[in-house]
């Protein structure tokens, strides 16, 4: 009976993948795309770098991506529970690829943004970003996402700097002026000029533009008369 013979070795095949399942898979490989008004990243792990170039695992990358941006899914759990276009769902596919190659895989997670103007840029497999602009160019919002995906900002702007981390830096930086001998008030005003550039600094939009730093962010946007509504980092 060649049907239930397969059958087994499929279950075989997913008993050995379950063995493999409790094994970390640490190494994330980032996959993105475009898709009209829609812009998608997924985080792919596997346990070694060697299967992280592997060309079964990153066409398997491509395609899962490829399905959340046509679907518009922006959920793990049902990303894993749509076809993958083989007449099974994307968590059995993964599944059978474990089976295959003999290394746990996880689909870690998934970031779709929707908008008019959106930027995508993978550095390296590893590194993941989505930009969405208002106004501005294609190109405007790819390099962006190079910005971000170089400089690690933490928010958009200086005003979006949360309260929090905010009253952090100005006790560190109050600290650091005391200790080098300045008076509690002097120290506080000195505190207030380092606190400007501490919020330009964690920001997009006051950091200098990696493609040509002799203008901040901000100033690029106003010279294209664009702006940054939000961006994604993995």
């Amino acid at each position: 009976d060649i049907e239930l013979a397969i059958e087994n070795m499929r279950k075989s095949g997913q008993a050995k993948a379950a063995k493999k399942a409790g094994r970390i898979a640490a190494e994330g490989v980032i996959f993105a795309r475009t898709e009209g008004n829609v812009a998608v990243m997924i985080e792919l792990n596997c346990e070694t770098d060697f299967v992280s170039k592997d060309a079964g695992f990153l066409a398997m990358g491509q395609k899962i991506v490829e399905i959340a941006a046509t679907q518009k899914i922006a959920d793990v759990d049902a990303l894993k529970a749509a076809d993958f276009g083989n007449g099974e769902s994307v968590e059995l596919t993964i599944t059978n690829l474990i089976a295959k190659i003999g290394e746990n895989m996880n689909l870690r997670r998934v970031m779709l943004v929707e908008g008019d103007n959106l930027g995508t840029y993978v550095h390296g497999s590893r590194i993941g970003v989505i930009t969405k602009l208002v106004g501005g160019t294609d190109e405007l919002a790819k390099d962006l996402a190079m910005h971000v995906a170089a400089n690690s900002p933490q928010f958009v702007k200086p005003e979006d700097v949360s309260a929090d981390v905010v009253a952090k830096e100005r006790e560190i930086q109050i600290d650091i002026a005391i200790n080098s001998g300045k008076p509690k008030e002097i120290a506080e005003k000195m505190v207030e000029g380092r606190m400007k550039k501490f919020t330009g600094e964690v920001s997009l939009t006051g950091q200098p533009f990696v493609k040509d730093p002799s203008m901040t962010v901000a100033e690029l946007l106003k010279k294209e008369g664009a702006d940054v509504v939000s961006f994604t980092r993995f």
